[in-house]
C-alpha cells in the first residue's frame, strides 16, 4: 500500500534533499505512479525535456541540431542588444510551440533520411522553413530553405520537382540578400528543370511561368546596375534575356515593361531609332506600362524618368502618325525637363516640341491643300498672315476678307 503525505512534508523534505537524482528518487516513491522520469519532467524545463526525449529515441542528429538553433538565437539576440526586436521577445528555448513543430519535424526529418526517403526528409525540412514566417524568425526560415536545397540534390524520384523548388527559394534568398548573380544562377537553374513541364504552385502558376517572371526581375535588376556604369550594351543584351523571359512568361504588363526598360536602354546608347523599334513592336502593351510609369513618376516627382517616359511616348505616338498625341507627350517632357535645371535636356525636348507641332499643324495644312477649295485657299491665305494655329472656324476667315 501506498503512504501518502502531505504535500507541505514533502516539499520540506525535498529542500532538504540537494541531490537532483535524490529528489527523483523521493518523489517517484511517495507520489502514487510517478516513476523517476516522470519526476525528472515535471521538475525540467521544456526545452529539456524535448532534448532528453529526442536523445533517449536516439535522435542525435535533431538534438545536435535542436541545441545549435538555440545558441545561435541566444547570440543573435545578445548582438542586438536591448531595445531590439528579438531581444523584446522570448528566447527560442522559451517558446513552446516552436520547440514543439521543431521537435517533430526534425526528428521526422532524420528518421526519414535514415531510411533513405529523402523527399519525406526534405518535405519536413520545408515544414520547418514554413513555420517560421514572422520577421525576426527569418534566419530561422532562411536555415531551413537551405537544408531543403541541400537535400533536394539527394532526391531521385520526382524528376527534380523538389530541386527546382529548391532553387527557386534560394534565389528569392540570394535576392533578398542583395547577392543577385547568385539568385540568377539558381533562377536560370530553376527555368532549365521546369521548361516544358506542368508543375504548378498552390495558386495555379506553373512552375516555369515563375521561373520566367523570376529572371526577367533579376535581369532587370541586373542591367540596372550596368547602366549605372555606363555598361550599355552590356545592358542591352541583359535586357533583350529579360524581354524573352517576359514574352515566354505571357504576362502583357510585364512584356510592356521590359520592352520600355529595353528600349530606354538603347536610347542611353545613343540608339534611338532601334530604341523605337522595340517600342512599336509591342505598342500596346508598352504604351499601357508607360501610361502607369508616368502616373508614378508624377506621383514621386521623379522629374527624369517622367521626361525619359514622355519622349518615348510622344516617339511612339509620332511613328504612328497620331501628332495630337506625340504633341501632348513632348508638351509634357518639355516642361518636366524645366524643372531639372538642365539645360542640354530643356533643349531636346524643346526640338521634338517643335517637331510634334510641326507635324500637327502639317495635318490640317495638308487637309487645305488637297481640298482645292475657295474657303480651304482662305484658311491658307490666313494662316499665311499670321502664322498661328490652323483656323478652326470658317466665320473667322470670311471676316477677314470682309
Amino acid at each position: 500500500a501506498f503512504v501518502f503525505l502531505p504535500l507541505t512534508v514533502i516539499v520540506l523534505k525535498i529542500h532538504l534533499i540537494k541531490d537532483k537524482d535524490g529528489i527523483d528518487d523521493y518523489l517517484a516513491k511517495n507520489i502514487k505512479g510517478l516513476s523517476k522520469q516522470e519526476a525528472a519532467a515535471n521538475r525540467n524545463s521544456y526545452k529539456k525535456n524535448i532534448c532528453i526525449d529526442m536523445l533517449r529515441q536516439g535522435y542525435h542528429k535533431s538534438f545536435s541540431e535542436l541545441f545549435t538553433l538555440i545558441q545561435k538565437w541566444n547570440a543573435l539576440r545578445e548582438a542586438a542588444g536591448p531595445g531590439s526586436a528579438i531581444w523584446q521577445r522570448e528566447s527560442l528555448e522559451e517558446q513552446p510551440d516552436k520547440l514543439d513543430q521543431l521537435y517533430h519535424f526534425l526528428t521526422g526529418a532524420e528518421a526519414a533520411q535514415r531510411a533513405g526517403h529523402y523527399e519525406e526528409m526534405y518535405d519536413n525540412q520545408l515544414n520547418l522553413a514554413y513555420c517560421f514566417n514572422d520577421p525576426e524568425d527569418k534566419w530561422l526560415s532562411n536555415y531551413f530553405y537551405e537544408q531543403c536545397f541541400n537535400t533536394a540534390q539527394l532526391v531521385k524520384i520526382d524528376g527534380g520537382k523538389r530541386e527546382a523548388q529548391a532553387h527557386a527559394n534560394m534565389g528569392l534568398i540570394c535576392e533578398e540578400q542583395g547577392h543577385v548573380m547568385k539568385a540568377a544562377e539558381h533562377f536560370e537553374a530553376f527555368y532549365q528543370l521546369t521548361e516544358g513541364l506542368t508543375w504548378k504552385d498552390e495558386t495555379g502558376h506553373t512552375y516555369n511561368s515563375l521561373a520566367c517572371e523570376h529572371l526577367w526581375r533579376i535581369y532587370t535588376l541586373l542591367a540596372d546596375k550596368m547602366l549605372e556604369n555606363k555598361e550599355h550594351q552590356q545592358a542591352i543584351k541583359t535586357l533583350i534575356k529579360a524581354l524573352k523571359m517576359a514574352k515566354e512568361g505571357g504576362d502583357m504588363k510585364m512584356e510592356g515593361e521590359a520592352a520600355y526598360c529595353l528600349s530606354l536602354a538603347y536610347n542611353f546608347a545613343g540608339e534611338q531609332q532601334t530604341a523605337l523599334s522595340v517600342s512599336l513592336g509591342k505598342v500596346a502593351e508598352t504604351t499601357e506600362y508607360l501610361g502607369e510609369f508616368m502616373k508614378a513618376a508624377e506621383n514621386a516627382h521623379l522629374s527624369q524618368s517622367l521626361v525619359d517616359a514622355c519622349v518615348l511616348l510622344g516617339n511612339i505616338y509620332n511613328e504612328r502618325g497620331k501628332y495630337n498625341e506625340a504633341f501632348e507627350y513632348f508638351s509634357r517632357a518639355s516642361e518636366a525637363a524645366k524643372t531639372l535645371n538642365n539645360l542640354p535636356l530643356v533643349e531636346e525636348t524643346k526640338t521634338y516640341y517643335g517637331i510634334a507641332k510641326a507635324h500637327k499643324l502639317m495635318v490640317a495644312f495638308n487637309s487645305r491643300i488637297e481640298a482645292e477649295d475657295p474657303v480651304s485657299l482662305k484658311y491658307l491665305l490666313a494662316w499665311k498672315e499670321n502664322r498661328s494655329d490652323m483656323c478652326t472656324d470658317p466665320l473667322t476667315v470670311d471676316n477677314i476678307y470682309q
